[in-house]
């Protein structure tokens, strides 16, 4: 079985694009949240994944600007992402909006080898906001996964990728789709091969994508200025 973890594509088409045709041979997508907020196709973002998450096993959890955006909870952005949750909420669709609201803040998976997975955009602790970051402690991350029942821990929201592996069980993170702050510009995504045996069976990828068109599309939404340049940067 081929799962391909993805999170973070932040209205970014033309990164999610990139990152689908790589992946669209997998047996399940698991997808850790922000499909919106940031970029300038959020409607095109949650159409492309409402499709595909009706003819295949595609999971997806609720990230903080796919909840700020659908509740109007922008508190403790910084004004960047403040003035794209607001255009957001003015241009996106109804049906959209919607589709994130009912988006669950956390998800199961087992896989055809019974491994299971706990998807989450954060942590446990704080399932829309607390950053794990690949540079915390062993401590840190023993007590997080105090919190988990599940074989392994599924997260995204610092747009880092990050394979962290604790007494046998694993947290991942795929890295950002359409906003990597890694200094690599290139669009994230990983996979797990379940015909491998885990800790080592999963592999982290980058792809190429019209990074130029994705920074137009802000630039023309009115969007400020630094959420195009930084895709260039990765960061």
């Amino acid at each position: 079985m081929l799962i391909a973890l993805i999170s973070d594509i932040h209205s970014n088409l033309e990164a999610l694009k990139a990152v689908w045709r790589e992946v669209r041979h997998a047996d399940a997508v698991l997808c850790m949240g922000d499909l919106v907020g940031y970029g300038a196709s959020p409607n095109e973002v949650v159409e492309f994944v409402r499709e595909r998450m009706e003819k295949r096993t595609f999971l997806c959890v609720r990230g903080n600007h796919d909840n700020a955006i659908a509740f109007g909870a922008e508190w403790g952005f910084n004004p960047y992402a403040r003035q794209a949750v607001r255009w957001h909420q003015r241009i996106m669709t109804v049906e959209n909006l919607e589709f994130l609201r009912r988006l669950p803040v956390r998800q199961l998976f087992t896989d055809d080898a019974g491994r299971s997975y706990l998807l989450i955009h954060g942590s446990p602790r704080a399932p829309l906001d607390e950053y794990l970051f690949p540079w915390l402690p062993d401590e840190e991350f023993k007590a997080v996964l105090s919190y988990v029942r599940q074989d392994d821990l599924l997260v995204g929201h610092t747009h880092v990728p990050m394979l962290r592996v604790i007494d046998g069980r694993r947290i991942i993170n795929p890295g950002g789709v359409g906003q990597p702050r890694d200094g690599d510009w290139r669009a994230a995504y990983a996979l797990i091969d379940t015909d491998q045996k885990p800790p080592d069976n999963v592999e982290f990828h980058r792809v190429e994508y019209d990074v130029q068109e994705a920074a137009r599309k802000i630039l023309d939404a009115g969007l400020p200025r630094f959420l195009a340049e930084r895709l260039y940067d990765g960061y």
